[in-house]
């Protein structure tokens, strides 16, 4: 089995964390291939961040169907582009945070996010009720750190992420943390062992479930709105972005 790991940022030793974080958790014979986005932003970390990010993250699905990927993981917690990847694939498509909020609610009542800046506490919140765990989530925490801070050892990041995940044990009452960014991905094994709860990387546990979703057969539904885009001419500097359906011909 063939996975692709995307980080939709273009900031290379965060792929490697994620990389890390996708190969311990999968399972003997898969292979993983992590990929960093050709263009966009080294982080993301608002919604116009999102957006432009989007191209980068389209094109390395793109690329990753010739590859003969079986699945594929967007290893960014704003889920960037994943209904627009679900279109362009029959593989199944999973985004971090939805990963990990599900995964979360099968194994505590309650669960808190603990994730980097408060404008992305806002983009996980509403995350949180896209996905239908409103009544799992007890509270998403930010710690105020930008995502380029978890790379640099002066930003005593791991001792922040800490301290906010204790609060979220003893104010929230929950039972399990979510990591709410791709860049936390090495924390998740040490910080269960410290805190005596699950904390929840949702890189690792994205593989798990494309493994599963694979091996079972299951991919993603081509009726209704993840039919394949519609093809057509795209202008200007995203002409080549245009949708091809494998095997037909190029739009008119």
């Amino acid at each position: 089995m063939r996975i692709k790991v995307i980080n939709p940022n273009t900031t290379e030793s965060m792929t490697r964390t994620i990389a890390a974080a996708a190969r311990a958790a999968a399972a003997p014979g898969t292979e993983i291939l992590a990929a960093t986005a050709s263009t966009g932003p080294v982080s993301i970390e608002g919604h116009y961040d999102e957006a432009i990010s989007v191209i980068g993250l389209l094109e390395a699905i793109r690329e990753g169907e010739q590859q003969g990927c079986d699945g594929y993981v967007i290893a960014c917690f704003g889920d960037p582009g994943l209904l627009a990847a679900r279109e362009m694939t029959r593989a199944p498509v999973l985004g971090i945070a939805e990963a990990a909020m599900h995964a979360a609610s099968f194994v505590a009542t309650g669960f808190s996010v603990v994730t980097t800046l408060g404008r992305t506490r806002i983009i996980a919140e509403h995350l949180v009720h896209a996905y239908g765990m409103g009544r799992h989530c007890r509270r998403v925490r930010a710690t105020e750190l930008a995502v380029l801070e978890l790379d640099d050892p002066a930003s005593d990041a791991r001792r922040k992420i800490v301290n906010e995940c204790r609060r979220a044990l003893d104010e929230d009452g929950s039972g399990a943390i979510v990591l709410g960014c791709g860049g936390m991905a090495d924390l998740a094994r040490e910080l269960t062992a410290e805190l005596g709860v699950p904390v929840i990387d949702g890189v690792g546990v994205a593989v798990k479930f494309i493994e599963a979703l694979a091996g079972l057969g299951i991919g993603t539904s081509k009726r209704g709105d993840f039919a394949p885009p519609l093809p057509k001419f795209y202008t200007g500097r995203l002409s080549d972005m245009a949708f091809q359906a494998p095997g037909k011909p190029s739009a008119p």
